[in-house]
């Protein structure tokens, strides 16, 4: 019976899984369609931005290291904590999905943006810049937003429901996970910081001058 039992609910972490990673790709490529959306001068206005962008890495303008750490790691962090928050609320679990698909969305534009303005090049550039700290971030972020529904069904089920009994256990193994996924974002912040500057400055090069221009399209 208790077997029977926990393969249910890994079944069930394994589809809230598969819904939040879901999610996650469709704000992905929702935020890459944003594009098109966007005036012919709002899009000049952000190649004019990532132009501006490029000529700080090359010349070597642009803040990394210890000065850039904290403010990145504060920024991720900021994320994380409203996902707890949220999930604590129980109320605000809509709210972790719509998180989710948030971050795909920023991600999808950053990388269209990047695709539109310098085709196959901007693709390249976006894996030195968009990839290296996401490849870490957004799987932390998963991780936690299933955590707070998780944690959010449970408390439905044993207040309005009367399934279950003390909340103790659920709590700490929510926040535990929190706190894991945190040390997680703290590393993604680390490779922001020093790793992606380096990286940018060996793609720069790639695609400074290379804008095929937004007549073009």
């Amino acid at each position: 019976m208790r077997t029977s039992a926990l393969q249910s609910s890994a079944k069930d972490q394994l589809s809230l899984y598969v819904f939040v990673f879901v999610l996650f790709v469709v704000g992905v490529v929702f935020g890459a369609l944003m594009i098109n959306a966007l005036t012919l001068g709002q899009q000049q206005d952000l190649s004019d931005d990532v132009q501006q962008f490029i000529l700080h890495i090359q010349n070597g303008t642009l803040q990394q290291g210890s000065d850039t750490f904290a403010d990145r790691a504060w920024f991720q962090a900021k994320w994380l904590l409203l996902v707890w928050v949220l999930g604590l609320t129980v109320v605000g679990m809509p709210f972790v999905l719509a998180l989710d698909f948030l971050k795909g969305v920023l991600v999808g534009f950053a990388i269209g943006m990047l695709v539109r303005e310098f085709a196959w090049k901007g693709l390249v550039f976006s894996l030195a810049s968009v990839a290296p700290v996401n490849l870490i971030a957004v799987p932390a972020f998963l991780i936690a937003s299933v955590a707070a529904v998780t944690f959010a069904a449970h408390v439905v089920k044993s207040r309005f429901l009367g399934r279950f009994g003390s909340l103790g256990r659920p709590l700490l193994t929510f926040t535990a996970t929190a706190a894991v996924m945190l040390v997680l974002l703290i590393a993604a912040a680390l490779i922001e910081s020093y790793l992606t500057p380096i990286l940018l400055r060996w793609a720069a090069p790639l695609v400074d001058g290379a804008a095929p221009g937004l007549e073009s399209f």
